[in-house]
């Protein structure tokens, strides 16, 4: 892809919505048309973050403290900016990436209500100026979620569904704080509903809104 420039798009919403199933395709989809992409997650992305993912997502650390949470998502998102995400978007690469700053606005500011000028500031010093240009929030309705998650999460990376399981208003505020994180920016998100939608179908969508946002990219030049 000549004179192409990096691109970072990132996907969110609550567990079970299909972030990870759909950045997968997303990223076969992108390689297959000659796009230079990168796929990663958080936590993780890097060797200290894969670490501190073990440790967020146990469901023995069912103790961990809002506050404690923020911190330990913050330092495997500051590896993982510095050593993958910026460098692969200065090399010109598609990063697609599974959570993102927005996870820890909605599940620690509006779940955990730490405020949120606290994470904002927080995270523009983690990250930098590294933003996504686009971000999927896949919606999906808090017991159709967990329900999905339950079934094809590893057991060692329950600690968040177990807890939704016991406390089920909170991954509803987690939600509704994921639709007005979106309504605040409509410009960066896309926002689609995969309650009763195929995967198929909430793909195509995906496929069509990047292509267009890479047109647009493309004119602009």
């Amino acid at each position: 892809m000549s004179n192409w420039t990096g691109f970072f798009i990132t996907f969110e919403g609550i567990e079970g919505s299909g972030k990870t199933t759909h950045a997968h395709r997303l990223f076969s989809f992108l390689s297959g048309q000659g796009f230079p992409c990168v796929l990663t997650r958080e936590p993780g992305g890097t060797v200290l973050g894969e670490k501190l993912r073990e440790i967020l997502l146990d469901p023995a650390m069912e103790s961990i403290d809002g506050l404690t949470e923020v911190l330990l998502f913050s330092a495997s998102r500051y590896e993982h900016v510095k050593k993958l995400i910026e460098p692969s978007l200065r090399g010109g690469k598609v990063v697609i990436c599974v959570r993102y700053v927005d996870s820890t606005l909605a599940y620690q500011g509006y779940g955990r209500k730490i405020p949120l000028s606290f994470l904002s500031s927080l995270s523009e010093m983690v990250t930098g100026e590294v933003f996504p240009e686009l971000t999927f929030l896949l919606d999906v309705e808090p017991e159709v979620g967990v329900r999905r998650s339950l079934s094809a999460t590893r057991r060692e990376e329950l600690r968040f569904e177990e807890e939704f399981l016991q406390k089920q208003h909170l991954l509803e505020e987690i939600r509704n704080g994921y639709l007005e994180i979106a309504a605040k920016d409509p410009e960066r998100f896309c926002v689609i509903s995969t309650t009763w939608r195929s995967r198929d179908d909430v793909f195509e969508a995906i496929k069509g809104e990047v292509l267009r946002r890479f047109e647009r990219r493309r004119l602009e030049k």
